[in-house]
């Protein structure tokens, strides 16, 4: 961005947190955002401001690139799981000495009347599953679907916003849609799959899927989020309500990220606080 004054920001996440986050920062003075997506999906959803596509080349990459860009400020709002990503933005930004803020939704918390299985990883929700049912739900992304592969005496309905390359379950039918969903149609799709299992990432924001499995008193296999990278204050309640936003109030806190210091915060107001006060500087 040449001949460009204020503060340089690099939001890093295609998610909805750092697409609102963009949209806010458009309409404030003095900040100057692009936003990286990772070029996962063929058709990603607009994002307002400068967008770069693709990935950076590691860590070195990534470090270059904030050099070279002279960026004030990176904003890691990538999805919970990503904790590669993570850990390399807040390796870079160490290096390159740029402050780092991690702007994560709040995960979700168990309510009266649920059946979850917490488990650390896929590879456990996979082993877990032949306990627990036969007719599957997977919501883990197409990227896990491979982990299930080997899973027998199971069948699998999985949803995508793209199909899943193999391998695959043997029993497996692939639903290509994209959010945001209700409870009702996620009851109608339950029912209507006979569903007895549900599998899902705890990556927090407005869950239908939860409340439709309480509602059918199914099993859901909660798989963690990696510790680097779930902030502190993860574990507030999901919406019940499908069309509110999944990125609560919250405030700024300080955490160790990958290794590394790092300020977190689960709303796009203490974002925009964080940035204005470095655009101020």
């Amino acid at each position: 961005m040449p001949g460009v004054t204020g503060l340089r920001v690099l939001i890093l996440g295609g998610t909805t947190e750092g697409r609102a986050l963009a949209a806010a920062c458009a309409d404030l003075p003095g900040l100057h955002v692009t936003s990286s997506l990772a070029g996962r999906t063929s058709a990603p959803l607009h994002v307002a401001g400068r967008v770069r596509v693709g990935g950076f080349g590691g860590v070195d990459g990534l470090t270059a690139y904030l050099r070279s860009e002279r960026v004030g400020a990176l904003v890691d709002a990538t999805h919970p799981f990503a904790a590669t990503m993570s850990a390399h933005a807040a390796t870079a930004a160490a290096r390159a000495g740029v402050p780092l803020l991690v702007l994560r939704r709040p995960g979700f918390a168990s309510r009266p009347g649920d059946d979850w299985h917490r488990v650390p990883t896929v590879a456990a929700a996979a082993d877990l599953l032949p306990t627990l049912g036969e007719q599957v739900f997977l919501t883990t992304g197409r990227q896990s679907i491979a982990a299930f592969a080997g899973v027998t005496g199971c069948w699998f309905l999985s949803r995508s916003v793209e199909p899943p390359e193999p391998p695959v379950p043997a029993r497996l039918r692939v639903v290509l849609d994209r959010g945001p969903f209700t409870v009702a149609g996620e009851r109608a799709l339950l029912a209507a799959h006979r569903i007895d299992v549900l599998v899902t990432k705890d990556s927090g924001g407005a869950a239908p899927k939860l409340d439709a499995a309480r509602h059918r008193g199914i099993p859901v296999v909660m798989i963690d989020r990696p510790g680097a990278a779930t902030p502190a204050g993860a574990g507030i309640g999901a919406s019940t309500d499908p069309a509110a936003s999944p990125i609560a109030a919250g405030p700024v806190r300080d955490a160790s990220v990958a290794g590394s210091t790092a300020e977190i915060v689960d709303s796009i107001p203490a974002a925009l606080g964080w940035l204005s006060a470095r655009a101020a500087r």
